[in-house]
């Protein structure tokens, strides 16, 4: 079992990857167009296509969630579960949006959520090898 400054490295990329999603998908849910000016990304997209945008906005501030709520209960567990739970939606947003940006389906300011998406499941891969791992 570890201890508290040995959690620290998983509390605090929780307390990140949670408060940015969480906070994106918020604002992706009530304010598609502005966040994505904040993303440096022109809006093409007309009333009938921001309803996606806020769909997924609540996908997004759902998995901010679970980071969230795993760190407020504070187990090694929750953790480790709340990494384990958002690795495959990390991998999907970020597979899926290379390929669209290989496709010029979407323009390169994009390239910010796979860079982060897979820089997180490197990150949580890690540290579920290492300090959140299970006891043999």
């Amino acid at each position: 079992m570890p201890n508290t400054s040995q959690l620290r490295p998983a509390q605090l990329l929780a307390l990140a990857a949670g408060s940015l999603d969480f906070a994106t998908g918020l604002a992706l849910a009530f304010a598609p167009a502005f966040t994505l000016r904040l993303m440096l990304i022109t809006d093409p997209l007309g009333p009938e296509a921001q309803i996606y945008l806020r769909f997924v906005g609540a996908f997004v501030a759902a998995v901010g969630f679970s980071y969230l709520y795993a760190l407020a209960r504070g187990t090694v567990a929750d953790l480790r579960a709340a990494f384990v739970f958002t690795i495959p939606f990390r991998l999907s947003a970020g597979v899926f949006t290379s390929i669209a940006l290989a496709l010029h389906w979407l323009p390169l300011p994009w390239l910010s959520v796979p860079v982060t998406d897979f820089a997180l499941v490197v990150l949580q891969l890690y540290l579920l090898r290492t300090t959140l791992r299970l006891a043999p």
